[in-house]
């Protein structure tokens, strides 16, 4: 009877703990997870021992302590040796218990909380007053660790003791001995504790081959298998079907207060007079010619007509079919800031406008 109730003990002594370990997952590491466990360091494991004594013994609970010294197997098991030492007081005089058992301890499942069950069997010295005994040994219980640290981890069980003083008769009587024990202590692992091997990851898919770039042959943006105007001059303004709508002529390309174009600006009237013969628009083109705001009004839209009329005539004598008009506006249309010599540049300029009927 007393050893049922013994085992009824120790078992809910354990169960007590196992809602936590499930609550909120509190005692739950994700470094466990789905990976392979690989720790299998030697430890050492000092406890204390209460021990509550079986009736047959006519004594007292008592108090107690020892050291364990033990290896991890794998992820479910550990073997120990242990040694102990135990003492209450009786009817028949004081007892001391000095022992040691091999333990193994098999592990549901290793995690920041770990609960466990354990077997183990060894020997005994019985001492009752003056009367001692070798004695055998065999536990069984649960218990549970708690990890700390790597190298720290809390540690608890309850035990059933069956005990036989093999007919020493250190209890007149009865060989027999049932108790309770209840270690309470920690483990030091020694050394690193191993990284758990990461879960193996899918592969990559590999890569989808990057499609081939839209060619573009002028350089206007509008792909070739799209352009009905190939060869479009660099700078050239076009529409979705990669036809000119604008060009901006910019930098010296009169002369100082003329309408007579430089060298520089030939050779350019040059490249657009045969991209315009070679790929020919019906659409008509404005020449427009604008000015900064230096000088007077006046004067700047004069020389503005007079500079869109070079650059009109300059292109008809080139050949260009298309209607060819020339229009100054002189200051009227700034693109930049006149306060500044950058922007008067900017402002300065002549511009064909392919219209669009």
């Amino acid at each position: 009877m007393l050893k049922k109730n013994l085992l009824t003990l120790a078992s809910m002594s354990l169960v007590g703990f196992l809602p936590l370990a499930q609550a909120d997952g509190f005692f739950h590491d994700d470094r466990y997870d789905d990976r392979r466990y690989d720790d299998n360091r030697w430890y050492v494991a000092p406890f204390a021992t209460f021990i509550k004594s079986g009736g047959d013994r006519n004594a007292s609970d008592g108090w107690g302590g020892g050291l364990g010294i033990g290896k991890m197997l794998d992820k479910h098991f550990n073997v120990e040796l242990k040694g102990f030492y135990e003492e209450f007081g009786g009817a028949n005089g004081p007892w001391s218990l000095t022992g040691g058992t091999a333990d193994v301890q098999y592990y549901f499942d290793r995690d920041k909380f770990s609960p466990y069950a354990v077997v183990a069997a060894g020997g005994m010295n019985t001492c009752a007053s003056a009367n001692c005994g070798a004695t055998v040994i065999g536990e069984t219980g649960l218990g549970f660790t708690y990890e700390l640290h790597d190298n720290f981890l809390l540690r608890s069980d309850v035990r059933y003791r069956y005990n036989n003083n093999l007919n020493a008769q250190v209890q007149p009587g009865t060989d027999e001995f049932h108790d309770m024990v209840v270690n309470v202590g920690f483990v030091v692992p020694f050394g690193d504790k191993p990284k758990p091997a990461e879960r193996a990851e899918r592969p990559a898919p590999a890569p989808m081959a990057a499609a081939p770039q839209t060619l573009d042959s002028d350089g206007d943006g509008v792909p070739d298998s799209l352009d009905q105007c190939p060869d479009t001059l660099k700078g050239t303004t076009v529409d979705k079907i990669g036809c000119p709508v604008r060009l901006v002529l910019k930098g010296q390309h009169f002369q100082h207060n003329s309408a007579e174009l430089t060298p520089n600006a030939r050779i350019i009237l040059d490249d657009v007079a045969q991209n315009l013969i070679a790929h020919p628009q019906k659409n008509d083109i404005e020449v427009q010619g604008h000015a900064s705001s230096e000088g007077k009004d006046a004067y700047n839209l004069r020389l503005s007509q007079r500079r869109a009329q070079s650059v009109a005539d300059y292109l008809k004598s080139k050949g260009v079919s298309n209607r060819l008009t020339a229009k100054g506006y002189g200051e009227t249309r700034p693109v930049a800031d006149n306060s500044t010599e950058a922007g008067r540049a900017e402002n300065r300029r002549v511009e064909l406008i392919w219209i669009e009927y």
